[in-house]
């Protein structure tokens, strides 16, 4: 064995790569960790939402294109930990009808190949790797378990128990956000503001104190402490995989490392890049054997992206709302529906606070004519923040592609919106019962925003696994059907989105795929 052979190569360090490596660490295995990007710097500008929002420091320069001719920076973050150094760290399971088929107006959300009960014990693991904090038997929808969460709930903070008071008394089942955070225990009740002093810029920013649990966090920095066999490489970007003439086997790791091009090779290479750049990945990788894209028999690679139809909406109050860490509450009553709508609408979810900077940089309705004499200072601390989420459902027509000249292009057209558009309006129904703190204009005042096409938070399904490899790309064990030492730890194996954060389940899966590498390891 040379010094450029490894057991296992896994090709980005977030949630699926970092948790499938760390899980195979304790086997000696030889195992290099490749990522693009190096470790996100710790500074003030951290926190500071003028740099992370307004000017998008940390979000990667890469220009994409749409059919239309438009062009745009994805929402990608190329650091080691991935995009979770800037998620929001809510850690849902996905419900177990989820698993299922479920009929939507649009269609048709399908049925998994593997059910929720094979996934019950890894997210068990996955909650107690990445610290999930959180309460059982809240969330009238929330699927059985083994067990409790492994850290109590992060209570809520005066106003926030106030909205959860008045969604209770309007017939709702409000319940407490699952949450991977690193926390002090005071008196048995969690207090994030005794760990992190800027809590309240929990979404969207990087943590300066490391208390967010992340990848790089969790499973990167204690795996290469404990286990010498484990190896990180950063700034390395893998460009092509190569495989033997027959296309059976990648023989193969083609990347530039510091501007310097090496070829590395392994017996078994996993491709964690995320859903969006694993698939690029395969399709760069096209050869003689594959001159579609690797693995691509199936004509499925980089099609049925997912990615939640998603808004952030802000309702401005009366009283200012000095909450510090208002992310801790959710609502799922309509996650499969309402008395008035037969299909699912989705998931509320509170979301951390606005900043001014971030409403000085929104494009605001022209009817606001008062702005002038309410200045976004004012604005960010009377304002209360959710983040909606809605199923998107899988289409082969939503893809991403690359041509011969190296140019990227992702096409989306939005699917589900109504079951979207009803579900804002019963949280603006449930708003405007909430109390007289709640200030109204024309019944209530909402800034509405719907994510863009370059918001892939929660990129998936563009590598779905199955049985049948006319259908799929990827085997049960999330193993290429036609390449038979490449497998994919990321949300590309998503045949469905559900309506919940998908990382949890990238988590667990990833773990469950080490298990089935671990026997073939030996």
């Amino acid at each position: 064995m040379t010094q450029d052979h490894y057991d296992v190569i896994v090709i980005g360090s977030g949630p699926g790569g970092a948790s499938l490596a760390q899980r195979l660490a304790p086997t000696g295995k030889r195992i290099l960790i490749l990522e693009r990007g190096g470790y996100l710097p710790r500074s003030q500008k951290n926190w500071d939402s003028q740099t992370v929002f307004v000017d998008g420091a940390y979000q990667t320069k890469d220009v994409w294109h749409n059919r239309k001719g438009d062009t745009f920076q994805p929402g990608l973050h190329y650091y080691v930990g991935g995009n979770s150094k800037v998620y929001g760290a809510a850690l849902f399971r996905l419900r177990e009808r989820d698993f299922e088929t479920i009929v939507h107006k649009d269609g048709i959300s399908p049925e998994w190949p593997l059910k929720y009960d094979v996934f019950e014990p890894y997210y068990a693991e996955a909650e107690r790797l990445f610290h999930v904090h959180g309460k059982r038997g809240e969330d009238p929808n929330e699927p059985w378990s083994s067990g409790d969460f492994p850290y109590p709930a992060v209570t809520h903070e005066t106003r926030i128990e106030e909205l959860s008071a008045s969604f209770t008394r309007d017939g709702l089942h409000p319940f407490h956000l699952p949450l991977g955070i690193l926390l002090d225990e005071k008196d048995g009740k969690p207090t994030p503001t005794s760990t992190c002093i800027r809590c309240d810029a929990f979404d969207g920013f990087p943590c300066l104190l490391n208390g967010k649990a992340d990848a790089q966090v969790m499973c990167i920095d204690p795996t290469l402490a404990m286990h010498p066999n484990v190896t990180l490489l950063t700034d390395a970007y893998v460009d092509t995989l190569e495989t033997d003439p027959k296309g059976r086997s990648i023989t193969g790791v083609n990347l530039v490392h510091q501007g310097v091009r090496q070829r590395l090779s392994a017996d078994i290479v996993v491709s964690a890049c995320g859903a969006l750049s694993s698939a690029l990945l395969f399709l760069r990788s096209a050869n003689d054997a594959h001159p579609t894209g690797l693995a691509n028999g199936s004509d499925q690679v980089g099609r049925n992206y997912m990615r939640h139809n998603q808004s952030v909406l802000m309702a401005l109050l009366r009283e200012p709302n000095d909450t510090v860490f208002q992310k801790t509450l959710a609502v799922s009553d309509y996650y499969f529906g309402a008395d008035d709508w037969d299909y699912p609408l989705g998931l509320i979810q509170m979301c951390a606070t606005s900043h001014p900077d971030q409403i000085r940089g929104e494009s605001l309705p022209s009817w606001l004519s008062f702005l002038p004499e309410m200045p976004f200072e004012t604005m960010a601390r009377h304002s209360m923040d959710f983040w909606l989420s809605s199923e998107d459902l899988p289409r082969g027509e939503n893809r991403i592609t690359i041509d011969r000249g190296g140019k990227v292009f992702l096409d989306l057209v939005p699917n589900n919106m109504e079951a979207h558009h009803r579900l804002k309006k019963k949280l603006e129904a449930a708003m405007a019962k909430a109390g007289p703190n709640l200030a109204m204009l024309d019944r209530s005042l909402y800034f509405g925003k719907n994510i863009p096409v370059g918001g892939t938070a929660h990129q998936a399904g563009t590598l779905r696994f199955g049985t049948d490899p006319a259908q799929s790309v990827l085997d049960l064990d999330c193993k290429t059907h036609q390449i038979d030492n490449l497998y994919v730890a990321d949300a590309g194996f998503f045949p469905s989105i559900g309506s919940v954060n998908p990382t949890l389940t990238i988590i667990a899966n990833a773990l469950r795929m080490a298990d089935r590498i671990k026997e073939r390891l030996g």
